[in-house]
Protein backbone atom coordinates (compact mmCIF):
# COMPACT_ATOMS: atom_id res chain seq x y z
CA UNK A 1 0.00 0.00 0.00
CA UNK A 2 1.31 3.49 -1.13
CA UNK A 3 1.73 5.47 2.15
CA UNK A 4 -0.47 8.66 2.30
CA UNK A 5 2.69 11.23 2.23
CA UNK A 6 3.42 10.05 -1.25
CA UNK A 7 0.33 10.87 -2.71
CA UNK A 8 0.67 14.15 -0.72
CA UNK A 9 3.61 15.45 -2.19
CA UNK A 10 2.47 14.26 -6.10
CA UNK A 11 -0.26 16.38 -5.38
CA UNK A 12 2.11 19.04 -4.23
CA UNK A 13 4.40 19.51 -6.73
CA UNK A 14 1.47 19.54 -9.25
CA UNK A 15 -0.03 22.31 -7.59
CA UNK A 16 2.97 23.95 -7.26
CA UNK A 17 3.90 23.39 -11.10
CA UNK A 18 0.53 24.42 -12.21
CA UNK A 19 1.13 28.29 -9.77
CA UNK A 20 4.48 28.39 -11.56
CA UNK A 21 2.98 28.43 -14.55
CA UNK A 22 -0.09 30.44 -13.75
CA UNK A 23 2.63 33.25 -12.59
CA UNK A 24 4.78 33.21 -15.28
CA UNK A 25 3.18 32.24 -18.38
CA UNK A 26 1.95 34.61 -21.38
CA UNK A 27 0.02 32.75 -23.14
CA UNK A 28 -3.84 32.36 -22.12
CA UNK A 29 -4.33 28.99 -23.56
CA UNK A 30 -0.96 27.94 -21.08
CA UNK A 31 -2.11 29.97 -17.79
CA UNK A 32 -5.80 28.04 -18.33
CA UNK A 33 -3.44 24.54 -18.98
CA UNK A 34 -2.28 25.61 -15.27
CA UNK A 35 -5.09 26.37 -13.59
CA UNK A 36 -6.20 22.51 -14.76
CA UNK A 37 -3.15 20.61 -13.21
CA UNK A 38 -4.11 22.67 -10.15
CA UNK A 39 -7.43 21.59 -10.31
CA UNK A 40 -6.12 17.88 -10.81
CA UNK A 41 -3.97 18.25 -7.35
CA UNK A 42 -6.64 19.03 -5.65
CA UNK A 43 -8.39 15.88 -6.84
CA UNK A 44 -5.49 14.11 -5.87
CA UNK A 45 -5.31 15.23 -2.80
CA UNK A 46 -9.54 14.24 -2.19
CA UNK A 47 -9.27 11.54 -3.52
CA UNK A 48 -5.81 10.30 -1.30
CA UNK A 49 -7.77 11.18 2.10
CA UNK A 50 -10.98 9.32 0.92
CA UNK A 51 -9.08 6.69 0.09
CA UNK A 52 -7.25 6.77 3.71
CA UNK A 53 -10.06 8.05 5.96
CA UNK A 54 -13.29 6.30 4.44
CA UNK A 55 -12.49 3.40 1.97
CA UNK A 56 -13.32 0.83 4.66
CA UNK A 57 -17.16 2.54 5.00
CA UNK A 58 -19.58 2.55 2.27
CA UNK A 59 -19.59 6.29 2.43
CA UNK A 60 -18.17 7.57 -1.40
CA UNK A 61 -18.63 11.29 -0.51
CA UNK A 62 -14.75 12.02 -1.55
CA UNK A 63 -15.23 10.07 -4.70
CA UNK A 64 -18.60 11.67 -6.06
CA UNK A 65 -17.23 15.55 -4.90
CA UNK A 66 -14.31 14.27 -7.13
CA UNK A 67 -16.55 13.59 -10.42
CA UNK A 68 -18.11 16.70 -9.55
CA UNK A 69 -15.06 18.96 -9.18
CA UNK A 70 -13.83 17.06 -12.71
CA UNK A 71 -17.52 18.10 -14.78
CA UNK A 72 -17.18 21.56 -13.09
CA UNK A 73 -12.82 21.53 -14.18
CA UNK A 74 -14.63 20.81 -18.34
CA UNK A 75 -17.05 23.18 -17.59
CA UNK A 76 -14.37 25.85 -16.68
CA UNK A 77 -12.04 24.54 -19.45
CA UNK A 78 -15.38 25.14 -22.08
CA UNK A 79 -15.97 28.61 -21.07
CA UNK A 80 -12.26 29.77 -20.72
CA UNK A 81 -11.56 28.65 -24.21
CA UNK A 82 -14.94 30.23 -26.10
CA UNK A 83 -13.30 33.83 -23.89
CA UNK A 84 -10.24 33.27 -25.16
CA UNK A 85 -11.47 32.48 -29.11
CA UNK A 86 -13.62 35.00 -28.65
CA UNK A 87 -10.89 37.69 -27.43
CA UNK A 88 -8.21 36.29 -29.98
CA UNK A 89 -10.69 36.82 -32.76
CA UNK A 90 -10.88 40.41 -31.57
CA UNK A 91 -7.26 41.60 -30.72
CA UNK A 92 -5.50 38.75 -32.94
CA UNK A 93 -3.44 37.03 -29.78
CA UNK A 94 -3.67 35.11 -26.79
CA UNK A 95 -1.01 37.00 -24.95
CA UNK A 96 -2.44 37.06 -21.24
CA UNK A 97 -1.04 41.17 -20.94
CA UNK A 98 -3.63 41.90 -23.87
CA UNK A 99 -7.07 40.97 -22.23
CA UNK A 100 -6.85 43.68 -19.32
CA UNK A 101 -10.33 44.65 -20.54
CA UNK A 102 -12.99 42.16 -21.44
CA UNK A 103 -14.76 45.21 -23.58
CA UNK A 104 -14.81 44.92 -26.99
Amino acid sequence: MIPLSWYLILAALLFCIGLFGVLARKNSVAVLMSVELMLNAVNINLLAFWRYLYLTSTAYNGFVFVVVLFAVAAAETAVGLAIIISAYRSRKTVAAEDFTALQG
